[in-house]
């Protein structure tokens, strides 16, 4: 027989209840905050956590190509010209950047990738393959770590500010920029999977998608962690 799809609200709160493995509580965050990390560290993190920024509008043009609904393309588009910019210098890339720069890294060795860990390419393109190549609402749900965010946006930057003096709340702009943004994509995300995923098949496999994107952070943390050493 088939199997009774969850209430709207178990829902919901089975896609919460994987806050706890967000990367938040992982102890390389916990050590950045803290004020923990050397410039060598801080660079590492940087540059690694670029390769990750930089493959959002990838991801994210794989979600559109994948979806037949324009209403959900037209929506999703945002999420590109938010991360690439509407022209160069512009965008959560470039900010990101910024950020490397403010850190001690060159821009060139920023874009080669010299410093990217092989766990961390390994974590990111994985994310990626999977947004090419499931469903799109099943894409979309992994991408609901955007619920997670916006508190520890928050705490970065007091924290970087208080125990990275050589860094300046210019230099934080991603975050600082990103706080109210991503808390809004938390909600149209969540409300486009509770919309679309209304069999138990599909409320499932959103719940493992987003527990799979929560693996790809954990992952690419324990590679920094290594590499940073």
């Amino acid at each position: 027989m088939p199997v009774e799809p969850l209430a709207e609200s178990a829902f919901i709160a089975a896609l919460r209840g994987l806050s706890t493995r967000y990367w938040g509580t992982h102890p390389f965050h916990h050590r950045l905050h803290a004020g923990e990390l050397d410039a060598h560290g801080l660079r590492i993190w940087a540059a690694n956590r670029w390769y990750y920024q930089c493959r959002l509008p990838q991801k994210d043009a794989a979600i559109i190509s994948n979806c037949p609904l324009p209403e959900i393309r037209r929506q999703w588009l945002d999420r590109i010209v938010y991360h690439d910019g509407p022209h160069a210098g512009t965008g959560g890339i470039e900010r990101w950047l910024r950020l490397c720069e403010a850190v001690g890294l060159d821009r060139d060795e920023v874009l080669d990738e010299r410093h990217v860990a092989p766990g961390v390419r390994f974590a990111v393109d994985a994310y990626v393959t999977f947004a090419r190549t499931k469903p799109w609402w099943e894409a979309v749900a992994s991408g609901l770590t955007e619920m997670f965010a916006g508190h520890l946006m928050q705490q970065r930057v007091a924290d970087m500010l208080a125990n990275y003096p050589w860094i300046a709340r210019e230099d934080l702009a991603y975050f600082t920029n990103r706080i109210d943004k991503v808390s809004g994509e938390g909600k149209d995300t969540l409300d486009i999977v509770v919309r679309h995923c209304v069999t138990r098949e599909q409320q499932d496999r959103a719940i493992a998608a987003l527990s799979f994107k929560c693996d790809v952070l954990w992952s690419m943390l324990d590679a920094v962690e290594r590499a940073a050493r």
